[in-house]
């Protein structure tokens, strides 16, 4: 009897620390959740990690009335989401040659192994994301690789509207102080939310789906309207296919926005995140991939008691603009400032127009900007930088606006040839551009100067410095 009892502790000890990973190819601990039944699902890729299925789901690019324009960004493309932690080998496989595959980007740290022309093994050390890409934008795998999850709230909690597994169709989802939206691993809820007050959480492993509504259409006006809120924290979902802008903190403060992961480019105007007159907004741990511009910084109300954009912090993030810019910042500018920016340790793995677009106007004051440790993948277009005051068709008062205090660092733009413009320049005597800094920037292993052919300084600018360099003009 006593034998019997220590051979059954024995065992559940075992089977304890057993990972759920199978297979001797991977020692970590896995977490799955399948897809439910009748939901957009892909057969371009079959993924394992760990031993286990990942189900891969489709998203869609360019729907009417944008398809068959003279434009083309690759297709349909899919995405899988899992968690996991320790050590973990995926298996990708497909009917589509992978003998050329690329991983983007490389600071993933994904080890990356072709075992036959169909068959790819990656190893991966810790929770990532990356874009798996046999033919560069052509159909790639976007593969979420997050944590464990560990702060699941509960069903039936007053407090909490809980999605489990499966589709749902609620369309429109109402939050307020002090209540939590979980969208359960193998949800996918098609629904947009507006959440207003104060300790506000969306969470969980499912998918908010917007793909069922045309363009502009939805119930809401955005997937996520985040408006006049206080301590939000949106983390760990997964966005489909918003038909408008997507993530949109309003006149609000204290905004987190932590491993959420946006598959977008079905429409235009689907901006992936847009704080607005917001203070102290933290984008982190984040994969965007937009039509329209990944973030935009934006200030529409002139009248709210504290309308500036301030304290906006984007980092540990990887960002894919289809058509658009990658940072956009000041093409609405109807605050007095946007200020105390920081933009760092960032990989743009595939842009179009350019990634840094800073044009104030109706007399906002940007200044304060930091943007640092940022990696770049270039296919040879034609800008990289752009700081200009400017007027433009959204807004409304038509003057324009000022630059002052923007500092490039340890920045680099690899790949294609291509101009890469770096273009500065004032709007007039008063509206200027003041104290710019590049430190460290560098364009195809060439480091930037003020005589770099990239380089076009206008008129209206004081001091550009390059690498501690007097300054231009």
């Amino acid at each position: 009897m006593m034998r019997t009892m220590v051979d059954g502790i024995l065992i559940a000890a075992l089977l304890t620390f057993v990972p759920s990973s199978r297979g001797a190819e991977a020692s970590g601990r896995v977490v799955t959740y399948p897809a439910p039944a009748g939901d957009f699902v892909s057969n371009d890729y079959q993924v394992q990690a760990g031993g286990q299925k990942v189900d891969v789901y489709g998203a869609r690019v360019l729907d009417a009335p944008f398809a068959g324009k003279e434009y083309d960004y690759g297709g349909p493309y899919c995405f899988a989401n899992f968690d996991m932690a320790g050590p973990v080998t995926v298996r990708v496989t497909s009917e589509r040659s992978l003998r050329n595959t690329v991983i983007r980007p490389q600071s993933a740290g994904v080890r990356m192994t072709v075992v036959d022309d169909h068959t790819l093994s990656l190893t991966l050390d810790k929770p990532c994301k990356f874009s798996v890409e046999p033919d560069g934008r052509k159909g790639p795998l976007l593969l979420f690789a997050n944590p464990l999850e560990t702060d699941a709230p509960k069903e039936g909690d007053p407090n909490v509207v809980y999605f489990g597994p499966g589709v749902h169709k609620p369309e429109k989802i109402s939050l307020g102080t002090g209540q939590t939206l979980y969208l359960a691993g193998g949800a996918v809820v098609k629904a947009e939310v507006y959440a207003q007050g104060e300790n506000i959480r969306i969470c969980g492993r499912g998918i908010l789906d917007g793909s069922d509504w045309e363009w502009r259409k939805g119930p809401v006006g955005n997937l996520i309207a985040i408006r006049n809120s206080a301590n939000v924290e949106v983390t760990g979902i997964t966005l489909r296919g918003s038909s408008h802008w997507t993530i949109v903190p309003s006149s609000s403060r204290n905004v987190t926005i932590r491993n959420v992961k946006l598959c977008n480019s079905r429409v235009q105007n689907d901006d992936g995140i847009n704080p607005c007159n917001s203070q102290d907004v933290r984008i982190t741990d984040c994969f965007i991939r937009s039509d329209d511009d990944c973030v935009a910084l934006k200030g529409l109300d002139l009248g709210a008691a504290n309308n500036n954009v301030e304290r906006i912090t984007v980092e540990n993030s990887i960002l894919w603009c289809d058509r658009a810019r990658i940072f956009l910042l000041g093409h609405e500018s109807r605050a007095a400032y946007m200020r105390d920016v920081t933009l760092r340790n960032l990989d743009i793995i595939h842009f179009t127009m350019t990634p840094f677009l800073l044009e104030p106007g109706e007399d906002m004051r940007m200044e304060n900007i930091v943007i640092e440790d940022i990696r770049i993948h270039g296919e040879g277009q034609r800008e990289f930088i752009r700081l200009r005051p400017v007027v433009n068709q959204y807004m409304h008062n038509k003057v324009p606006g000022f630059i002052r205090d923007v500092r490039f660092r340890n920045v680099t733009l690899d790949g294609s040839p291509g101009e890469y413009l770096v273009q500065i320049e004032g709007a007039d005597a008063a509206h200027d551009v003041q104290n710019v800094t590049f430190e460290n920037v560098s364009i195809l292993g060439t480091k930037l100067t003020s005589a770099s052919p990239p380089v076009r300084i206008g008129g209206h600018v004081q001091s550009v410095h390059f690498d501690g360099a007097g300054s231009q003009p």
